[in-house]
């Protein structure tokens, strides 16, 4: 608690405790085991798949660096770390926005764009493996509804 506060804090119930610990347990085997799946089939990391996501769904195959950060929910220090490996690849280039000096552009290659069309069959199998599978039709639709809700409070501020 912080000094001078004179609230208590809301400590979670043993229900909300459940929830939370399950969460994070199932975030964190979820990761682990699409990450592998990609490491193993495609020599790809759960980031760089996804940054090849956004570029691969956005017209012309590009975006500004600060709106790829925000997209594929990274910080922009480590898509710069990640972006760099990635265009040592081949899989990405960087350019300058003529419109806009300190604006970069990073760009999907056709190396890029080729391994995500590799990737994705196998990466799809695994996410349906892995979230989708184990949920009855209502589940996967309450499921939405309750990230949908979480990803809007979050990004509110």
């Amino acid at each position: 608690m912080a000094e001078g506060s004179l609230s208590e804090p809301r400590w979670l119930t043993p229900a909300e405790q459940r929830v939370w610990r399950a969460y994070l347990d199932v975030t964190r085997l979820v990761n682990e085991r699409l990450g592998r799946q990609l490491a193993e089939e495609s020599q790809l990391s759960l980031a760089e798949y996804e940054i090849l996501v956004q570029l691969s769904e956005h017209p012309e195959r590009r975006l500004r660096m600060s709106e790829l950060a925000e997209r594929a929910v990274n910080s922009r220090s480590r898509l710069t770390h990640t972006v760099t490996r990635m265009e040592a690849r081949g899989m990405v280039t960087r350019t300058p926005c003529p419109d806009d000096r300190r604006g970069v552009w990073c760009i999907l290659t056709d190396e890029g764009f080729a391994a995500i069309d590799a990737a994705a069959a196998g990466h799809v199998e695994a996410v349906r493996s892995a979230v989708f599978d184990p949920l009855e039709p209502a589940q996967v639709a309450e499921l939405g509804e309750i990230m949908t809700r979480i990803r809007e409070v979050l990004r509110q501020g």
